[in-house]
C-alpha cells in the first residue's frame, strides 16, 4: 500500500520499534524486580542485618547492574555480594561494640 506522505513507512517502523523497546524495558524491570523482592525476603530470614542497611546494600546493587548490558543477568550475583559485605561490616561494628 502506498502512502501520499514519504516517511510514512518510517514513522510506522519508529513506532513499532519504540513499542517493541519499551515492552523489552518493562519486562528487565519486572524481571528486576521480582528478583529483589526474592533476595529482600530471603536475606531476611538468613542474613542479621538492619532492614536500612539491607535495602541500601541490594540499591547499591541494582544500580551497580543499570550500567552494564545485562542488568538483570548481573543483578542477583551483585546483590548478594553487596549483602553479604553489608552484613560482614555489621558484624566487625559489632564486634567493636558499636
Amino acid at each position: 500500500m502506498k502512502t501520499n506522505e514519504p516517511n510514512e513507512g518510517r514513522k510506522n517502523i519508529g513506532i513499532a520499534f519504540s513499542k517493541a523497546c519499551l515492552k523489552c524495558c518493562k519486562q528487565i524491570l519486572a524481571q528486576i524486580r521480582n528478583v529483589r523482592e526474592a533476595i529482600l525476603a530471603e536475606a531476611r530470614e538468613t542474613v542479621k542485618i538492619h532492614e536500612h542497611r539491607l535495602r541500601l546494600a541490594v540499591n547499591e546493587a541494582e544500580a551497580l547492574a543499570w550500567q552494564t548490558l545485562y542488568p538483570q543477568l548481573v543483578f542477583p550475583t551483585l546483590a548478594t555480594e553487596k549483602i553479604r559485605g553489608a552484613t560482614a561490616w555489621e558484624n566487625r561494628q559489632r564486634s567493636l561494640g558499636w
